[in-house]
């Protein structure tokens, strides 16, 4: 009697806390019928069952999709003959589950109300699936619209898999940093958080058809045990309780969600009895639950097998006891026909009355109609995979990342990394597998190496071999993976890793920046670090998004939605700016369909099944964001390398707008060039030519009278080869020149080739006017120009202006002095010139005997790179942080502006009078851009903000090589991105 009294005094307190909702009806309410059809279906099924077949509704066992024949037949049994209502699927892989979902159904009298554990996607449960993110990085966002996109996106998945139920979202609120069951799969410690975005993930399911649940009820956040493994003990007292743990819960019942899990554990301000869980606590479940707060949604158990409770019941008996408590839907019984038997003597001993049950049946019969179970249609498993693999889902949980992750310490200002001339960086990753996610994309933005160390717990002497190495650069990056939550484990962070941050810490030369990818609490044991960001998780969108923003091509955003230590609290984050760097998404995120431009592949992989060029590579940008970027075939046709994102091209002609062109538009933008004065005023020597009085534009829109090109080479060489006055077979004094491995040419030899530009004759004018007539001379000129301005060599220039700042670490002249001749793809086997295989010497013969830098050819580089300087003057000059141009000088030169000629300023465009042109005929005529000889194209969209790279060496080992053109492959995939972009 006394303990009855204390617990009804105890509800009446509650109530008069004005926290519990008394009186209010949730949005809804699983005891009404929201339809006549739901309830004319409702009566139907319930009128067909028989008393025992209605009881078995009440059950949901646990089924595996990776077990073998005897388990799925055990399973179909029980639906057979117990009429169980539903099942909760654990391991396995969602093909093999929804085989063996098809075959329940077919089995069940009344439809199975199927559940799955997928607080962060799929993958918490089944392989081969999708992970999105848990709880606590979504805490850290700085958005919590994308937590409803995520909800959507598991909800979507679940109904292609056939699944009706979401066991999430987790509602507790992690007031307890040494909790070893909720950690990261709660929100964080502050109530209105947990509240607002345990809402929006209710909302995301539950708009899209799968029943939420909230768990676990009353609050599991303030423990530090298991209940995996025991009953833990919740000490919470009256004003606690009410002002925290429930409020996310009474929040997620006034927004409607449709089913709340009860957890096992102990409260002793509800019940006297230690082993009294919760789950089986009637003051719990009916008093508190369903009367104090009005719950009429679905109550589930936690599961019962769990060791906190199964180990003090027989199985069958934890059954009982939770239905009696007030719980609806009893989750992972162990055994159904001894549950089965105990309840129905509950029931004729009238400790729960037959009403009470029945209502009960109904009401999961009601989910049931919601869910569409009265007009089920099987899983179709050969489009299943398909289908589950939506586009959209990596968006989102990209989206995710970027606004979850958070700079926690950034005391020196070293992030991002602006001055990448000065950056010389490099990366150890502690846990991550050689050749991770995260180092590639360090790699894109400097060529800085990568130290992978697989084992966390590496020994002191890993390091010890490590250091050394690091002793030329001025930063390192320590990232931490492969991380735990276990408090009591360092969260997987070893020994010998902390003592080598320590002493990387200590060096005065080294900045060091620790990134932790994972649990937020581990930070406390990374404190000391100056640098500190968290990354919240290990997963390949995580690993993506860091690196981009360690060098500023995305904002720091999160913040800590837990405090880890007494100065890292809830809420430290410190903000940074966007850069305007080459960012890495997603297509869907930029407006493309990803399944149209994964057509590249076709038209890429039929280049080199018709020896059209032995490899290549492809990349796309959208909006500042390379959407698309994959190598294909090999470096040579014998297939002994394949071609991979590090690999250098022979940009050939490329060169002119990527080399000779930033220098001529920096002169124009710093008024050192006039366009409309003559080249002879900058090149006095052009006055006593026949070139006096071309301008500077008129050289640049080729339209200057030059001819194509003009015998150079051919005077080097005889029949039997080359002349010793001319070239020597080793470097040496007047002869530094490499034109080959074994050939150098002399010191003048790039006078040689000026003398002969001075004399070469002009075009025929054709109405007084000079034609339209591409020629190399125009930029061998150009660069002449380019240099005495400068004064200075052109490729000096471009480094120190261009290509170091922009962290271009492949973008180059004579890669052989950088790069080992394996990283290079081989170009044409010269048997008229130099007479040898070329790879890594540049294909264009005047480039190659003045020494490799010419203002037409001559430059090498991969993709990314050359995406990389032309995202900057797509952007007119604008990226990292710095103007490379303060005007915008690009986009006037970028302009076709004179009738007739197609070319810009140096850029060229596409050409509309013929079908097969260079750009595709759905880009716009703004689309600027070049191509190369080599089988190499750049093209830029200024209305649409595409980007578009294409090389290849489709001269090996024959220049005759047309079928590039001829199957007008570079052209067919720009028409694929153009088809890809989705129509608002």
């Amino acid at each position: 009697m006394l303990k009855d009294f204390r617990i009804r005094l105890l509800l009446l307190l509650l109530a008069a806390t004005g926290l519990l909702i008394t009186s209010a009806v949730p949005y809804e309410d699983a005891a009404r019928p929201r339809s006549v059809a739901e309830q004319n279906w409702v009566d139907s099924v319930f009128n067909s069952l028989t008393p025992d077949q209605r009881l078995g509704q009440l059950f949901m066992v646990a089924a595996y999709s990776n077990k073998d024949k005897r388990h799925a037949q055990s399973i179909e049994n029980l639906v057979r003959n117990q009429h169980i209502g539903g099942l909760m699927f654990l391991q396995g892989g969602p093909r093999r589950q929804a085989i063996l979902t098809n075959r329940y159904q077919a089995a069940a009298k009344v439809p199975l109300l199927i559940a799955l554990d997928a607080e962060w996607g799929l993958d918490m449960r089944l392989d081969s699936s999708m992970h999105f993110a848990k709880q606590m990085t979504l805490g850290a966002m700085d958005d919590d619209q994308y937590i409803y996109q995520m909800g959507r996106e598991i909800a979507l998945k679940m109904k292609t898999l056939g699944v009706h139920v979401s066991f999430s979202p987790v509602m507790d609120i992690n007031s307890n940093p040494d909790n070893p069951v909720i950690g990261n799969r709660s929100f964080g410690e502050d109530k209105e958080q947990v509240a607002k975005r345990g809402v929006q993930y209710v909302r995301g399911l539950q708009d899209h058809g799968i029943v939420a649940v909230a768990k676990h009820f009353p609050g599991h956040g303030d423990t530090d045990v298991d209940s995996h493994v025991a009953l833990p003990v919740i000490n919470s007292d009256l004003a606690h309780l009410t002002n925290m743990d429930l409020y996310p819960f009474q929040q997620a019942f006034q927004s409607g969600v449709m089913g709340v899990m009860v957890g096992h554990l102990y409260m002793p301000l509800f019940d006297t009895v230690r082993s009294t869980s919760a789950t089986i606590s009637r003051n719990l479940v009916t008093g508190l639950l369903k009367e104090k707060m009005n719950y009429k949604g679905l109550v589930f158990t936690d599961a019962l097998n769990m060791k906190s409770v199964a180990n003090l019941y027989k199985p069958g008996e934890l059954d009982a006891l939770a239905l009696l408590a007030g719980n609806d839907v009893l989750l992972f019984s162990e055994d159904v026909p001894v549950a089965l038997a105990k309840i129905k003597e509950a029931l004729a001993a009238g400790s729960i009355m037959q009403d009470d049950v029945d209502q009960r049946i109904r009401k999961i019969l009601r989910a049931k109609f919601w869910a569409g179970l009265n007009r089920r249609q099987p899983i179709d498993v050969p489009n299943l995979m398909t289908s589950l693999n939506r586009p959209q889902s990596r968006t989102v949980a990209q989206e995710i990342f970027e606004h979850a992750t958070t700079v926690v310490k950034n005391e020196d200002d070293l992030l991002p990394f602006v001055r990448l001339d000065t950056l010389r960086v490099a990366t150890v990753t502690i846990g991550a597998a050689t050749g991770s996610t995260l180092g590639e994309i360090m790699g894109k933005y400097q060529n800085g190496p990568v130290y992978p160390v697989p084992n966390r717990y590496a020994p002191d002497s890993t390091f010890a071999r490590i250091l050394p190495r690091l002793a030329p650069y001025n930063t390192v990056v320590v990232t931490l993976h492969n991380m735990n939550n276990t408090p009591t484990h360092n969260y997987g962070i070893g020994d010998g890793a902390l003592k080598f941050i320590k002493e990387l810490q200590a060096n005065p030369k080294i900045k060091t920046v620790v990134v932790a990818m994972g649990n937020a609490y581990s930070l406390k044991h990374l404190a000391s670090a100056r640098t500190l960001v968290c990354g919240y998780e290990d997963t390949y969108a995580a690993q993506l998004v860091v690196p981009q923003i360690l060098f500023g091509a995305l904002p720091a955003k999160g913040r800590l939605p837990v405090t880890v230590t007494p100065e890292l609290k809830i809420g430290t984050g410190l903000p940074t700016p966007d850069l305007r760097r080459l960012r890495y998404a997603t297509p869907e995120s930029e407006g493309l369909d990803s399944k149209i431009l994964a057509q590249i592949d076709n038209v890429a992989l039929e280049s080199v099944a018709y020896a059209a060029a032995p490899g290549c590579q492809v990349l796309v940008a959208k909006d500042g964001a390379v959407v698309f970027d994959k190598s294909y075939g090999y470096c040579t046709y014998d297939k002994s390398q394949p071609v991979n994102a590090s690999t250098l091209y022979d940009l050939a002609s490329v060169t002119k707008v990527a080399g000779t062109l930033q220098a001529i538009m920096y002169l124009k933008d710093q008024g050192t060039l006039n366009l409309d004065s003559k080249v002879a005023a900058y090149l006095p020597e052009l006055k006593s030519t026949n070139k006096r009085d071309m301008t500077v534009r008129e050289v640049l829109l080729h339209q200057a009278g030059l001819k194509a090109g003009i015998p150079t080479w051919e005077k080097t060489i005889t029949k039997t080869g080359p002349k010793p006055t001319f070239y020597a077979s080793t470097a040496e004094a007047g002869f530094p020149n490499e034109v080959t491995p074994t050939l150098f040419s002399v010191q003048t030899a790039e006078d040689s080739v000026w003398t002969w530009v001075q004399r070469s004759g002009l075009l025929p004018k054709v109405k007084g006017k000079y034609p339209v007539e591409y020629s190399d001379l125009s930029f061998i000129i150009l660069k002449r120009v380019a240099e005495k301005l400068l004064n200075q060599p052109l490729e000096n220039f471009l480094d120190q202006q261009f290509y170091k700042p922009l962290g271009l670490g492949t973008m180059t002249y004579n890669p052989l002095a950088k790069f080992p001749q394996s990283c290079i793809a081989p170009t044409e086997n010269d048997t008229y010139y130099r007479r040898a295989q070329l790879q890594g010497t540049v294909h264009d013969q005047t480039a190659a005997m003045i020494g490799g830098v010419g203002g037409h050819a001559g430059l090498f580089a991969n993709a990314n790179d050359l995406a990389i300087l032309m995202q900057m003057n797509l952007q007119n000059g604008r990226y990292g942080g710095r103007n490379y141009f303060q005007a915008p000088v690009v986009a006037e030169f970028a302009r076709s502006t004179v009738a007739g000629n197609r070319h810009g300023l140096g850029w060229d465009h596409g050409d509309p009078s013929k079908p097969e042109g260079p750009t595709s005929n759905l880009s716009p005529a703004s689309t600027f851009g070049h191509t190369g000889f080599t089988g190499t194209c750049v093209w830029m969209d200024p209305e649409n903000k595409i980007l578009y790279i294409f090389l290849s060496n489709r001269v090996y080992p024959d220049a005759g090589n047309n079928k590039l053109r001829q199957y007008n492959i570079r052209t067919r995939i720009h028409d694929v991105i153009y088809k890809s972009l989705i129509k608002s």
